[in-house]
């Protein structure tokens, strides 16, 4: 049987005390602002109604969506508006926004409801980027935009810099399928399987490209197995590629002036054999 832990408000399983998220965090926010940033509306329904999360919500959505184009218009002068959108909607949606949260562990600290906590909602990708939207505005509140402002850029800093690399449809499945396109190496083929309990399952992911395994990867939901293992994959391609680069002619390589095979070595090696 499980340990039922107590928390920082004396309920049961409501979360682990914030006053670690707040040195996680690094910055000057008041207990009161985090604690507030850190109530689901669920909690908010089981316990006489005190201030939700949901305005700070508000407000630090628009505090990150500004770092994040701020961040992007100076950090890549040379992207169209349309490729400059596309990325900020790639750093700021859901999905990314959870995983940041989780990287913080911020779904133990959640006040959530009962009926919240035994589905899962620690884990629900929309909780977790809700909430974590309302600490960026309680930070806002508290601390003013340059606390706010280096916030983001510690947590979002590595989400752009992948985000950047990524293809047209800046998704690492997308990319892939971009490549092997190029490449003609066929479509990719994703397997997965999944294990645990429904309220908390586990997915791994294997790709397969022209008959083999390039990547595998493990997630929380099944996109996030599969593009970890699309990023392998990738990866992997451009890493062959990169040594492919050195074609025959080019200095350096096996086949050109100064290589093993350059016919000025004597060697005997036919220099019109195909690399």
């Amino acid at each position: 049987m499980g340990v039922v832990s107590r928390s920082w408000d004396g309920g049961v399983n409501a979360g682990k005390d914030p006053a670690e998220l707040r040195h996680a965090l690094g910055v000057p926010i008041m207990p009161a602002s985090l604690e507030r940033a850190l109530t689901h509306r669920s909690f908010a329904y089981e316990n006489d109604n005190p201030p939700t999360n949901e305005r700070l919500e508000f407000l630090g959505d628009s505090v990150l969506g500004l770092v994040v184009t701020d961040t992007l218009y100076r950090g890549y002068p040379s992207l169209p508006e349309g490729q400059l959108a596309k990325l900020r909607a790639a750093v700021v949606q859901m999905g990314a926004l959870a995983e940041v949260a989780r990287e913080l562990n911020l779904g133990n600290y959640v006040r959530l409801g009962r009926g919240e906590q035994v589905t899962g909602g620690r884990n629900k990708p929309s909780i977790l980027a809700d909430t974590l939207e309302a600490v960026i505005g309680a930070v806002y509140i508290d601390c003013g935009l340059p606390e706010a402002s280096a916030l983001v850029h510690r947590l979002f800093d590595p989400v752009i810099a992948r985000s950047a690399r990524l293809g047209a449809g800046l998704d690492w499945k997308t990319s892939l399928q971009e490549l092997t396109a190029v490449k003609m190496l066929g479509v990719p083929d994703y397997q997965v399987e999944e294990s645990g309990p429904d309220h908390q399952k586990s997915f791994r992911a294997t790709v397969r490209v022209g008959g083999r395994v390039l990547g595998s990867g493990v997630g929380r939901t099944k996109k996030a197995a599969e593009q970890q293992a699309a990023e392998m994959a990738w990866r992997a391609i451009t890493a062959d590629s990169a040594r492919d680069d050195l074609t025959p002619g080019d200095p350096g390589s096996p086949d050109g002036p100064g290589g093993p095979d350059d016919p000025g070595d004597g060697d005997g090696t036919d220099p019109n054999r195909e690399s």
